[in-house]
């Protein structure tokens, strides 16, 4: 299947020279721009269609949603000969200044929204290809077509920050701040895995059934609580655990209870551990190691486990 452009589109990419370089921005190369899963897609769709035809290109970015990548800033006008704006409504003064800067660029626009067609962001460019505009042909967008990469763990976080029956022997925020700044820098997809039930609010399951569901449609359970691990471990879910309490509480006595070894107590707690029992979590043997234990308990023997249900971990 080929990904990205209809093949329609392949002679407005074509630069008018040989030498001709393009630059492709949206909303994701605007410093304080919102970059969405859509537009992330659309670059890659235009990018990837720009390299199949040959066309020298960079992508704009912005530099607190990629530190490191090249930026508006960066992207000298005189080094481009079109310009290329992918995803979203062309609306606000930022889209103004892009006109300004790159004034002498051939300027397209692909894919994107025209709430105004007289608005100076929208008559500024030379083309405009929309996916949403009135009395006009539109394209599809071009999210649907890009081309994706492998599947992503599917982990569930379930974190706490109450238990204050603990007092002093508390490090719950101290991991919360750990577990968090270490899983946004995690290649998977997260999803917010809260135990507790909720009757108001779609954000939280309404019922333990519906708790089930969402845990065992996942890869992994990172989690501090109690629940968190003994769910996940009942659906075959491999759990990454960290105790939260200082000398261990609960989450370590029923991890030892059904012999799970990935938890780690929060006085050990650092990103190098969890890298290891990520991988460990994530393997053939932890995913056994956790279809193990959801035979133990739905049969009520975790209590006392056989010689084949010991696991050493990794």
């Amino acid at each position: 299947m080929r990904h990205g452009l209809p093949s329609a589109l392949d002679s407005l990419l074509r630069p008018r020279s040989a030498s001709g370089r393009a630059l492709v921005t949206g909303w994701f190369s605007f410093r304080d721009g919102e970059v969405t899963a859509g537009d992330a897609l659309a670059e890659r769709a235009v990018s990837d269609a720009l390299g199949r035809l040959g066309v020298a290109h960079d992508s704009a970015w912005s530099p607190v949603f990629a530190p490191g990548e090249l930026t508006l800033e960066e992207a000298r006008p005189e080094s481009y000969e079109q310009l290329l704006f992918v995803c979203g409504p062309l609306h606000g003064d930022q889209i103004l200044r892009l006109h300004e800067r790159y004034a002498a660029c051939r300027r397209t626009a692909v894919g994107v929204s025209v709430v105004d067609e007289r608005a100076p962001e929208v008559t500024g460019f030379h083309r405009v290809l929309a996916r949403d505009r009135a009395g006009a042909g539109l394209m599809a967008d071009l999210a649907g077509a890009a081309r994706s990469g492998p599947a992503r763990p599917l982990v569930g976080v379930a974190l706490t920050h109450g238990q204050g029956e603990y007092g002093a022997r508390r490090d719950h925020d101290r991991a919360a701040e750990v577990l968090g700044s270490w899983l946004a820098g995690r290649d998977c997809a997260r999803v917010e895995a809260d135990t507790r039930l909720a009757r108001d609010t779609w954000r939280q399951c309404r019922t333990a059934d519906q708790y089930l569901s969402l845990v065992g449609r996942l890869d992994l359970m990172v989690t501090d609580r109690l629940h968190g691990m003994v769910l996940a471990l009942r659906t075959g879910v491999p759990a990454l655990v960290v105790d939260p309490v200082r000398g261990g509480a609960k989450v370590s006595a029923q991890a030892f209870v059904v012999r799970w070894p990935a938890v780690v107590p929060c006085e050990e707690l650092s990103p190098e551990v969890l890298d290891d029992w990520w991988a460990w979590c994530l393997s053939p043997a932890g995913k056994a190691a956790a279809e193990r234990r959801r035979a133990l308990l739905l049969r009520g023997a975790a209590g006392a486990p056989g010689p084949r249900d010991l696991d050493s971990g990794h």
